[in-house]
């Protein structure tokens, strides 16, 4: 039956809907296409992110004019469906792809994508190509690689260094005023600095083992050193 000119025009502005944020399309023709093969492509194409159309050309070609997809759809011959998309063109190649396999009633003639006309060899190339969740698993994988490997040179650096200034203060490689910046640095060398300045005062080092019997040993020696005379 044919179609009334505000039919034809109806079918126009809602296909042109459709089409209009579509960056990708693939256009295909199938002979002998059973209902539940049809409904199984549809759910095929519907997973991965696409529309699905069989299409009269004339209205098809009129319904695609401005889109990014605009150019497969000019000219055609024969029957047609378009299977089309805004989102991974990789995505809708590979279900398509896999599908078709299987089910040879369905051929493919050329495909879009952004612009680009692909003929049926690149069609199934574009199908072998990493998808778009892929790639930023890979791009996200590269950029957080370097980063942690930086930063476990950057700790394993610090911690060698810590370990050279200790070595070289404990073997007398550092002199002077130097020797005190670096040992300031170190809480052993902290210590030993304390006790350097508590002998210089006079003084018993915090921390020295006291003598037993020191009040006993020093009243004897007080004694020898006095005698008492007869």
């Amino acid at each position: 039956m044919a179609l009334s000119r505000s039919q034809k025009s109806e079918k126009i502005k809602k296909l042109a809907t459709e089409l209009e944020g579509s960056s990708s399309a693939i256009i295909g023709t199938f002979t002998a296409l059973t209902a539940s093969k049809d409904f199984d492509l549809r759910k095929t194409i519907r997973n991965a992110g696409g529309h699905y159309h069989v299409v009269k050309n004339k209205l098809a070609e009129r319904a695609a004019e401005g889109s990014k997809i605009e150019a497969a759809l000019k000219g055609l011959k024969g029957v047609n469906a378009v299977a089309y998309t805004a989102g991974d063109p990789v995505a809708l190649a590979k279900a398509l792809s896999t599908w078709v396999k299987d089910n040879s009633e369905f051929t493919f003639k050329l495909g879009i994508v952004d612009g680009k006309v692909l003929n049926v060899e690149e069609i199934s190339a574009l199908a072998t190509m990493p998808g778009k969740e892929e790639l930023f698993a890979k791009l996200l994988f590269l950029i957080n690689a370097p980063a942690q490997r930086l930063a476990t040179v950057l700790n394993a650096t610090g911690r060698d260094l810590a370990v050279v200034i200790n070595q070289g203060v404990e073997k007398g490689k550092f002199t002077g005023t130097a020797a005190a910046e670096v040992k300031a640095e170190t809480p052993v060398a902290a210590v030993e600095t304390a006790h350097a300045e508590e002998s210089a005062a006079g003084e018993q080092p915090s921390g020295a083992a006291q003598p037993e019997n020191a009040t006993a040993s020093q009243a004897g020696e007080a004694a020898g050193s006095n005698p008492v005379e007869g």
